[in-house]
């Protein structure tokens, strides 16, 4: 755009005679959606609550100071894409619910609190929102931890003391199958028709420590209960919107992201293309339900290298069909329509959903571009800033707060 600039108040079309010679014309260049992106991201401290880093690398130990041959998170990719504080999921396979589960959790959080050891330049375990607000002005990246599988309690609220001592600061009450605290929206049998009788017990002590609660992978009953029980705001850590996938019990309904807001909580927006786009979860849905008959039919080991080749066979015949960075923003947009502005944030799954990631969002490097779609899509810096960390930030204080006021209590 051209502008003219009228200099002391004089000159054509300020109100007074022209000057004796032309003031020139500045000149300045729009700042496109782009750059603005790349700026707030930057500036702005960005939050993602569920990055699967420990689970990828106890399986294959990478460099993580480096940019890295595999996965979708390192530190080079984390500064490139402005994220700041990603959430290591401490997470627990749901095999591990009768035994081992503590000590596997225990295996993760002695990994997380090594990066920092190892690079204590680059990374920073974050056990409280200040430690997360000084990471960000000494340039490193955050490390808060969140654990999804509540197995590792294994039914003594003393562990749960104990994982809040060692810097847990969420909780996904559990996993792909029902436990002993809730049942999983992946069952189809529910056994305690929402949460455990210890259950209550949890939820009620997270609050008392200061742990959020996060009602991902939840049985619709058990979300509701906690929304009876918690005295603090819950969260979704990495939930996309049921509007888009019907029937999908892993992501939340409408009337869920409504009673989550109104408890001041927060919906965290799965990357997983299984979770944007209704097309590629039933894709995905048949191609688990096939392997699984395979599995049973051949009466095969889980561990079994056929499962992985047959998997493979059936993903090249029925390839997957990736989402867009733009179906992220119609989840974010579907929240703010129903909730406004305040309830939704960003939970990416990174090194979680394997290859499933979209188009446009295939690693850290490239929250710029969810960045300049926001832009694009009429969102405000503001508003952006919120959803990149605010509300999770607000929540987590509103958290601390409730501990407080319990502990106090007595």
């Amino acid at each position: 755009m051209v502008a003219l600039t009228c200099i002391g108040g004089i000159g054509t079309g300020c109100g007074g005679e022209a000057p004796e010679t032309e003031t020139a014309a500045e000149v300045t260049t729009p700042v496109s959606n782009k750059d603005r992106a790349l700026k707030l991201a930057q500036e702005t401290l960005m939050i993602d609550t569920h990055v699967d880093v420990p689970y990828r690398l106890f399986a294959e130990m990478e460099d993580i100071s480096v940019r890295t041959e595999k996965g979708d998170f390192d530190y080079p990719r984390a500064k490139a894409g402005g994220l700041d504080a990603p959430f290591m999921s401490i997470y627990v396979p749901a095999a591990l619910e009768d035994e081992g589960a503590k000590e596997h959790a225990d295996l993760l959080i002695d990994m997380v609190e090594k990066f920092e050891a190892d690079w204590p330049d680059k990374f920073m375990v974050a056990r409280s929102r200040a430690d997360v607000e000084a990471a960000f002005a000494a340039g490193k990246i955050a490390l808060p931890m969140g654990m999804e599988n509540g197995a590792p309690i294994e039914g003594d609220l003393e562990n749960l003391r104990y994982f809040a001592e060692r810097g847990i600061r969420y909780i996904t009450l559990t996993h792909s199958k029902n436990n002993h605290i809730c049942d999983s929206s992946y069952e189809t049998e529910k056994k305690w028709k929402g949460l455990s009788p210890f259950g209550r017990e949890v939820v009620a002590e997270m609050n008392r420590l200061g742990v959020m609660v996060d009602i991902s992978h939840v049985s619709d009953d058990a979300f509701y209960q906690v929304m009876e029980l918690s005295e603090a705001p819950a969260i979704a850590s990495h939930s996309s919107c049921r509007k888009f996938t019907p029937d999908w019990e892993r992501n939340i309904s409408d009337d869920m992201i409504r009673k989550l807001a109104e408890h001041g909580g927060v919906v965290q927006i799965n990357f997983g293309s299984a979770f944007l786009s209704g097309e590629e979860n039933v894709r995905g849905t048949k191609q688990w339900e096939v392997v699984a008959k395979f599995v049973e039919e051949n009466n095969l080991d889980s561990d079994d290298e056929r499962i992985k080749e047959f998997s493979d066979q059936y993903k090249k015949e029925h390839p997957p069909i990736f989402a867009d960075v733009s179906d992220v923003v119609a989840h974010i947009d579907h929240v703010v329509q129903l909730v406004g502005i305040d309830h939704v944030g960003l939970g990416s799954d990174f090194d979680g959903v394997g290859d499933s990631l979209p188009t446009g969002l295939k690693d850290a490097s490239q929250m710029p571009n969810l960045i300049e779609a926001l832009l694009d899509k009429g969102y405000s810096e503001d508003d952006i800033r919120k959803i990149c960390s605010g509300n999770v930030m607000r929540v987590w204080q509103e958290v601390d707060e409730v501990a407080a006021r319990l502990q106090a209590a007595g």
